[in-house]
This record gives structure tokens, C-alpha cells and sequence, in this order.
């Protein structure tokens, strides 16, 4: 993916609206290969909630219409999201904490709950050290996260 759609907290909206905009952060959505489709798809939504929790200056205004009907705000900045075992994301999530990037997880045991604080507490009781990890999301300083997921393939 080219330089000019990569992640800024505070892109230089003076230029045209066609113009590239450089981004100083960059969020990656890494998600486990061998899960169901609804699964993938679940995951990846509750993980760019978390960033967007995490980083509420990284949205973006509220959409208008044409009739001036408001609609909400999504984060400002593209999101890539990439595929990995399950070795490969606690590898990738030990090197984002190594870099002191924000950091989102979901582990497996959350499929089996049905709000956020049972969410909450099965992560607490997975094993710290190796949790069973089915995603994860980072954002930080777009050089950071390019070593951080350097190898991983693009979710296809």
C-alpha cells in the first residue's frame, strides 16, 4: 500500500481534496487465519471500536448529506487489516508491547460471552504470557507498526 494512505492524527486538510495525505500513525487489524468468516468479521469490527475508544482524536467529523441529515463519525485514517496464525499474533502482539503501541486484543474465550463484562473477565482469566489470541488491533507511529507486522500477508 503507497505511502500517501497511511495514518495522521491531524492530516493537512489546506491542500485539495484529491491531494495525498500523509499520516504520522498507522492502525493494523491483525486477524487469525483459521476462523470463520462471521467470526473474522466480528472480530474486526469490535477491534476498530477499541481503537476508535483508544484514539478518539483519530476520528474523523460527522458525515452530512445533502438534505443535512447527520450521520456518525469513523476514524479519519484508513485501517489495514492482516492475517496470522496463532504463534504469529502472540509474536506480533509481545513486539507491539515491547513498542508501547496502543494495543486492542480479543482472545477466543470472548465468543462465548454475551456482553462486555463477561468480555472483560475472560480475558483477565486467559494466560497472560500466551493468551489464545483471535485478534488484535495497533495503532502508533507508523513506522513502529510497519516493523510490528512487517511479513504478515493482507487479509484477502
Amino acid at each position: 500500500m503507497p505511502d500517501t494512505l497511511m495514518t495522521n492524527t491531524d492530516p493537512d486538510t489546506s491542500a485539495s481534496p484529491d491531494a495525498p495525505v500523509r499520516f504520522d500513525t498507522k492502525v493494523a487489524l491483525i486477524i487469525r487465519d483459521d476462523l470463520p468468516v462471521w467470526q473474522k468479521l466480528n472480530v474486526a469490527a469490535f477491534l476498530a471500536t477499541g481503537i476508535a475508544a483508544a484514539a478518539p482524536e483519530a476520528l474523523g467529523e460527522p458525515y452530512i448529506d445533502a438534505a443535512d441529515r447527520r450521520y456518525g463519525r469513523m476514524l479519519g485514517q484508513p485501517i489495514l487489516i492482516f492475517t496470522a496464525d496463532r504463534d504469529r499474533l502472540r509474536s506480533v502482539r509481545d513486539a507491539a508491547l515491547e513498542r508501547g503501541l496502543t494495543l486492542v486484543p480479543y482472545v477466543a474465550a470472548m465468543f462465548t460471552t454475551g456482553h462486555d463484562a463477561a468480555n472483560r473477565a475472560v480475558f483477565r482469566a486467559d494466560d497472560a504470557d500466551a493468551p489464545d489470541l483471535v485478534g488484535l488491533a495497533l495503532r502508533g507511529p507508523k513506522k513502529a507498526v510497519d516493523k510490528t507486522v512487517k511479513g504478515l500477508a493482507l487479509h484477502g
